[in-house]
């Protein structure tokens, strides 16, 4: 079977619109380069931001700007190169900084609370290149990871609905063609290997209310949980992986499971 790389995406900041890559950086025991390097606190200051921001273990979700919290973020999105953050909301690019310090960051906070009423104050824009803000960050078992979604577990899903459903929902960072539906379901504490990668594949990654979002809007227009468990008896969508090597992906790589 010829499993393939289909597609590869990363998130600057936390809960925000992906950025596609044609290739990208792969860090062991971490994850693709740039992947949540960035979030915004929520409801806790400046002095509770800063702890939270250094120290992986204290971080809790209800500390940060997610789509569960704030759907409003859907609608934006960031890019992030040579220490330069750019927001977009669509394709219109909103403002950009220098992200040289703390200064800077205020800015980006501050222009957000602008454009969406909705977010309360106070907010920070956070960073952390050793332990980036994944959702797996604050677990005693995976620090950091990379998200693998099937694209035909995804179509089996589209099959069962009869209804459309955009992969963007699901924030992969790899998306792979070539696999049976639900087989990666197979793959859980196995090692694959990509572009002489190895990844170990830790768990299934269950979903919450945020992939109900149409893509770049605020929109709920299906309840997916839902659904997943009606017809599958789980809440879950891709795996989680860790990189055991340092390395490179490109669209194209095979992906060979360690059997």
């Amino acid at each position: 079977m010829n499993y393939l790389v289909a597609s590869i995406y990363y998130y600057p900041v936390k809960s925000l619109s992906s950025s596609n890559l044609k290739k990208s950086i792969i860090k062991k025991n971490l994850g693709i380069l740039n992947d949540r390097l960035f979030s915004f606190s929520k409801n806790i200051d400046i002095k509770k931001a800063k702890l939270v921001e250094k120290f992986p273990k204290l971080r809790k979700l209800n500390y940060f700007l997610t789509l569960k919290n704030s759907p409003v973020l859907n609608k934006y999105k960031f890019s992030y190169d040579a220490n330069v953050l750019i927001l977009f909301k669509g394709d219109e690019k909103i403002i950009s900084i220098l992200c040289d310090n703390q200064d800077k960051y205020n800015i980006i906070s501050h222009h957000l609370l602008r454009l969406e009423k909705s977010i309360l104050k106070p907010i920070f824009l956070l960073k952390n290149e050793n332990y980036p803000f994944f959702d797996t960050t604050h677990s005693n078992k995976i620090s950091n990871s990379i998200s693998l979604i099937n694209i035909n577990s995804i179509k089996d899903l589209e099959k069962k609905t009869k209804k459309t459903i955009e992969f963007e929902r699901f924030r992969g960072n790899l998306y792979i063609d070539g696999i049976k539906p639900w087989q990666e379901r197979n793959w859980i504490k196995k090692i694959i290997k990509i572009n002489d990668v190895s990844y170990k594949v830790e768990k299934n990654i269950a979903r919450c209310s945020a992939i109900n979002l149409e893509p770049n809007t605020d929109n709920a227009t299906i309840n997916l949980p839902m659904i997943l468990k009606k017809y599958y008896n789980h809440i879950d969508m891709g795996v989680y992986l860790t990189p055991l090597d340092d390395g490179e992906i490109n669209i194209g790589d095979q992906v060979i499971l360690d059997e």
